[in-house]
């Protein structure tokens, strides 16, 4: 699949779950999470030190999420990425888009053989999407 029918395949979910999900707005992990509030999309914040992100419901992990998730941001480090892919398989996740910093070779392996559609090594949601400070 090309980069571009895999970034309107992600796309097309209900909702994005964002790991690696931060309240310090200078930090990616928010500025990615914000940028999906910009552009009217549904996001759902993950981070395990954080009940709340841009008044967004934050949980601590992908399976604490009461609902099944299609399409998976990940800015996280590299190591914690490899960890988020694994509970991505098990939960049926579908698609993966690693942000830039957040790859993993090991974890793009895993995610494209079990079958999940991976972003990674490319565009940045914030240029896809049009990020804008407020």
């Amino acid at each position: 699949m090309d980069t571009q029918t895999a970034i309107d395949t992600f796309l097309e979910a209900p909702a994005f779950a964002v790991a690696g999900a931060s309240r310090n707005r200078e930090k990616y992990g928010n500025k990615v999470l914000r940028c999906y509030l910009q552009n009217d999309r549904r996001a759902i914040p993950i981070n395990p030190c954080c009940s709340e992100v841009e008044d967004q419901t934050c949980y601590p992990s992908l399976e604490a999420i009461p609902e099944k998730i299609k399409s998976l941001s990940v800015i996280t480090p590299p190591s914690v990425t490899e960890q988020i892919v694994d509970k991505a398989i098990e939960m049926g996740v579908e698609n993966a888009w690693m942000q830039p910093g957040a790859e993993s070779a090991l974890a793009i392996s895993k995610a494209e053989a079990a079958g999940i559609n991976v972003i990674a090594g490319g565009p940045c949601v914030l240029v896809v999407l049009g990020y804008h400070e407020e």
